[in-house]
């Protein structure tokens, strides 16, 4: 496919987004979301903004409807970020929002500014198709996507007012894969407690750290099944983070430890929980504290994977290949916006896009001349949906 000149404005609005840094729980994201009113206004097309549980706006909502009753579906895009990190190691401003050698560079450029452009692109052409489609299609602009609250897509859910989607499309980018699943988890903290004293008494006191380091021996060393059924992935367990103690002199009586169970369809919450558990009670038998070790669950999303005919997963798969482009469906490891949707009975994809380099890390950038088939795809995704 030959690049279609109109879609130098989407990378125009790309850049003018990357250009407004949106760090989430860092920037206010204000400004990012005026950027995309502004361009939304213009253009007449209808949009509100949604809000969270304090009132504070956290997304915008651009909704078409069709001439004909039938299904809604949403397209979904952050446009909030991840941190820059270490600025001194990008070889250009973070924020640059600029094109070098065929590459739109900047925060945000892959995850997903780019793919917001695109999906408020791809609403006003269907909005002037509209009369002719049935249900209708729904733009999910989400500034509170990087924090972990996914205030947006929480926000879009719960709002009594707007149509339930049957399907959603999240625009990560990658150009091989249309992801259709992914492992669930289940979070937990851990308080492990010690007897506190003078680290030179000669009482004898076991201290929380001391009993926190043997639980995450124990817990290093549980045994998780392995890949079974339909799900490609196995199960995976990882410690992240051990807090506790305060300078040299003091005995610690507490310190916390933080588990990340990511989980398939044969090893659920339920049984991530009772793995953890577990571990507590042995380590409460074999090095006894002052109090019992207590677990609190922290977060539990359960993991998915759509079938192969199953949309709108069918619809963008097929529409990638139509347009001459190899792809594969694939069930990421980590978790996504896909599995709250999920939980909530709703089915997504949660990635295809353009190429990138630096995702969350330095120098992001996509490369643009897969744009007009990316966009193409989507189009034709969405449409074959609307139609349907």
């Amino acid at each position: 496919m030959t690049w279609d000149p109109g879609l130098a404005s989407v990378v125009d609005l790309a850049g003018e987004l990357i250009r407004h840094p949106s760090r989430g729980g860092i920037d206010d994201h204000g400004p990012v979301l005026a950027v995309l009113e502004r361009w939304l206004d213009v253009r007449g097309l209808p949009y509100r903004r949604l809000p969270d549980g304090s009132r504070r706006p956290v997304a915008l909502l651009v909704e078409i409807e069709g001439g004909r009753p039938g299904p809604w579906w949403a397209l979904d895009a952050c446009v909030d970020t991840a941190p820059y990190g270490d600025e001194a190691a990008w070889s250009f401003p973070p924020d640059a929002g600029d094109v070098v050698d065929g590459r739109l560079r900047g925060r945000g450029a892959a995850d997903s500014k780019l793919a917001a452009a695109l999906f408020c692109h791809l609403a006003a052409e269907v909005r002037g198709l509209a009369d002719a489609l049935l249900g209708g299609l729904a733009v999910l602009l989400d500034a509170d996507e990087h924090t972990g609250r996914f205030g947006g897509a929480r926000a879009y859910l719960a709002d009594p007012d707007a149509a339930r989607p049957a399907g959603v499309m999240i625009g990560y980018p990658g150009l091989d894969e249309v992801v259709v699943g992914g492992r669930g988890l289940w979070r937990g903290g851990i308080a492990v407690h010690g007897t506190p004293g003078h680290s030179g008494s000669r009482r004898a006191a076991v201290g929380a750290v001391s009993r926190a380091a043997r639980l995450v021996r124990l817990l290093d060393a549980a045994t998780l099944p392995g890949v079974s059924g339909d799900f490609p992935l196995p199960p995976k367990l990882t410690v992240t983070y051990c807090h506790g103690g305060e300078g040299f002199s003091l005995v610690p009586d507490l310190c916390e430890v933080g588990v990340d169970l990511r989980t398939t369809p044969d090893f659920a919450a339920r049984d991530a929980e009772s793995l953890v558990r577990a571990a507590v009670a042995e380590l409460d038998t074999l090095l006894p504290g002052p109090r019992p070790t207590a677990v609190t669950e922290v977060a539990a999303w359960p993991p998915y994977r759509l079938r192969e005919d199953q949309q709108p997963g069918a619809a963008l798969l097929g529409a990638a290949r139509a347009e001459g482009l190899r792809v594969r469906a694939k069930t990421a490891g980590p978790s996504n916006i896909g599995n709250l949707l999920a939980a909530e009975g709703i089915p997504a994809t949660a990635g295809f896009g353009l190429p990138y380099e630096g995702l969350h890390g330095v120098d992001e950038r996509v490369h643009l001349a897969d744009l007009p088939v990316v966009y193409a795809v989507y189009r034709r995704a969405v449409l074959g949906l609307l139609r349907a």
